[in-house]
């Protein structure tokens, strides 16, 4: 099934969020809404990952980079923080970074597969999300840190991207240096 499947594993996923959102729900009447930050550490690292999920989905249905705002709305939190229970930036960014890594192990997958062509795509994507978050300024946090670890997944897909040039796998990989695509 392969590649062919991911459309309908898609919609598997967002009839999931479904149960998530209802968790939030939940979750929100649990502390006062002014108190968020001081409840954060307790669901800071599940909100990332469900970040990267929905992140991943959207991905994988329209090869773009998910909106904070369509991730919160996907979550069925509030992207604004004047709004009580929201969807934090850094929290948002750090779901971003791990999407990169997935598609890092993607763009491998799919050579394997022999999509020779996606992992120019997603060397494209990674490149403009690297670009975006260069334009930061980000202090020596977590966050930081995580993005370190982007560049190691620019080379991975630089990598794969380069091997398919060399092989000729890929029409548009050849095309030469200095030429116009």
């Amino acid at each position: 099934a392969g590649f062919f499947s991911v459309p309908k594993k898609c919609q598997k996923a967002r009839e999931h969020f479904g149960t998530v959102r209802t968790q939030m729900e939940s979750l929100k009447t649990k502390f006062p809404a002014d108190q968020y930050y001081r409840f954060h550490e307790h669901w800071r690292f599940v909100l990332q990952r469900l970040v990267f999920l929905a992140a991943f989905v959207v991905y994988l249905e329209s090869e773009t980079l998910v909106t904070r705002e369509a991730v919160a709305e996907i979550l069925g939190i509030k992207a604004d923080r004047e709004q009580g229970f929201h969807l934090d930036i850094e929290d948002y960014l750090s779901g971003v970074l791990t999407l990169a890594s997935e598609l890092a192990r993607l763009a491998v997958n799919s050579v394997t597969a022999g999509d020779y062509s996606r992992p120019l795509r997603i060397s494209t994507f990674i490149n403009e999300l690297d670009s975006g978050f260069r334009l930061l300024n980000l202090k020596n946090d977590s966050l930081r840190k995580r993005y370190d670890g982007l560049k190691y997944d620019v080379k991975k897909i630089e990598e794969v991207v380069y091997d398919l040039s060399i092989r000729g796998l890929n029409k548009e990989a050849t095309v030469g240096v200095g030429e116009e695509k």
